[in-house]
């Protein structure tokens, strides 16, 4: 399954300036918001010698891994007698496509209705595997933020707090395509890098072990496939008839967001594995999707160009975005945002989030609570009003538990503009991640940027950690965190 060739990927400066050149043609790099100016600190990519043209286009996902102190040594497990004891592992678990038939549920076919499927269990075989550096010699000493992504049939680490744009390291996988990756800082036993394939077959590893061990294979690689395992997957839970495209869990861990190809958000209660709302885009599937740090919001994104805020409380869109001119392949509720204003109660009524699109771009938009307002009905022939009247039906009551619902009129639900747009890649934008002190935007032939905030000063080449090392810890908002009441 993994390419064996252990060939030599020498880095170059000069041809990873050349590429990136010839990456940003026109492009600023600094734009404006209302807080001031973001500006580009480091560009990543992969080496100007790696050739993925064989398997065709492929979309670069960025996952930011962040070191915490040396964890203590733990016995080594098997794979079929490891237990799931990340929420990471037990999230990619549950939507591998198979599982051990004891706990299978399917939620196609019906609101909210759940039904036990048959299923199969087998242990997958390690296959050979490679990896090279692509600095000659290893500088990992335990502790930094790297930065993690997959072009073609590779994935690259770069360290996220050096100015080289070229990687440290990569590790080939032959004729198997990686979609996807998760870091788990938490993890006791060391296997702390989770990587899934286009197979449905799962990789877990120790990225610490893969950058103190250059040159050497995939180091204490532990492999399930689709069919799973002893212990994994832990559950399968057949959601859509296509697939799922991404998914989120709240802050608290209590419930998780999917969109699929079918178009819909599905929100889970995950520990009862119950269906608590969804609804359908405007068109076409639904790409991705977030929280916002309260476990009020859910945003979504996807191939009809709008970005929709949906109420957990409510069940139901509450306002729709419009500003890209592509699908939106990306958005994130920004956590680290400071509202301007707040009400006398704590609670939040503001929040700020960032959208990237394929048309290359960035949006910022506000979402201000006290703006929402709902429309009215549309008189024939007029024009809708927003004053006190007769509401639209689509504000009259919350749905049901359970309740997958149809796209509402446009004309019902109130529309945001953007506050800012800047076209950051000249390729279609892929993934989006937001820290405390930047912004890191990754398009879809591998390039990434990472943009600091306002008012963070410039990071110094001594390999200083100040940027990316506080990602996992998220300011908390005014407000209780997790705190939902349904209507009933």
């Amino acid at each position: 399954m993994i390419n064996n060739n252990n060939t030599t990927m020498p880095p170059s400066s000069a041809q990873s300036s050349t590429a990136t050149n010839a990456q940003s043609p026109g492009l600023k790099t600094y734009f404006k918001t209302p807080e001031g100016r973001y500006k580009l600190q480091y560009e990543k990519t992969h080496p100007t010698s790696f050739v993925h043209f064989p398997l065709g286009k492929t979309i670069t996902q960025v996952t930011l891994a962040p070191f915490k102190d040396k964890p203590a040594q733990a016995p080594p497990s098997t794979s079929s007698s490891m237990s799931v004891s990340s929420g990471v592992r037990s999230a990619a678990s549950r939507f591998l496509g198979g599982g051990n038939g004891s706990r299978a549920l399917s939620f196609v076919g019906g609101n909210g209705g759940n039904k036990s499927v048959s299923g199969s269990s087998r242990v997958g075989s390690m296959g050979p595997s490679s990896s090279t550096s692509l600095t000659g010699t290893s500088n990992f000493d335990g502790k930094g933020t790297y930065l993690v992504f997959n072009v073609g049939d590779a994935i690259f680490i770069s360290d996220s707090n050096s100015q080289d744009k070229d990687p440290i390291k990569c590790i080939s996988f032959n004729n198997a395509i990686p979609v996807c990756h998760a870091f788990d800082p938490d993890a006791k036993d060391g296997h702390d890098l989770l990587i899934a394939f286009v197979t449905g077959d799962v990789y877990l590893a120790s990225l610490r072990q893969q950058l103190q061990d250059v040159g050497k294979k995939l180091v204490g690689a532990q492999h399930y496939n689709k069919d799973g395992c002893v212990n994994n997957p832990i559950a399968r839970w057949h959601i859509c008839q296509g697939s799922i495209n991404s998914i989120a869990f709240s802050t608290d861990g209590t419930y998780i967001a999917t969109v699929g190809r079918d178009g819909y958000l599905r929100v889970f209660d995950y520990k009862n594995e119950q269906l608590i709302c969804g609804g359908k885009s405007y068109y076409g599937a639904l790409l991705c999707c977030s929280w916002s740090v309260d476990g009020k919001y859910v945003l979504t994104g996807g191939e009809d160009d709008l970005v929709q805020v949906w109420s957990i409380e409510d069940r139901k869109v509450v306002a729709w975005g419009e500003g890209h001119n592509s699908w939106v392949s990306g958005v994130a509720f920004d956590s680290y945002w400071s509202p301007p204003n707040s009400d006398d109660s704590g609670e939040n009524i503001m929040y700020r989030f960032v959208s990237a699109g394929q048309d290359t771009q960035l949006l910022f938009w506000d979402l201000e609570l006290d703006e929402i307002i709902v429309p009215l009905r549309r008189a024939p022939g007029g024009s809708p009003t927003f004053s006190a009247g007769n509401q639209s039906s689509h504000w009259d009551t919350a749905c049901p538990i359970g309740t997958l619902q149809q796209a509402p009129s446009m004309r019902d639900v109130p529309k945001l503009s953007p506050v800012v747009a800047h076209r950051v890649h000249i390729e279609p934008l892929s993934d989006l991640i937001l820290v405390q002190e930047s912004i890191i935007s990754g398009c879809r032939d591998g390039f990434i940027k990472i943009w600091s905030r306002p008012g963070f000063s410039e990071i110094q080449s001594n390999g200083s950690d100040a940027v990316l090392n506080t990602t996992l810890k998220e300011k908390p908002l005014t407000g209780k965190v997790g705190s939902h009441t349904y209507k009933q």
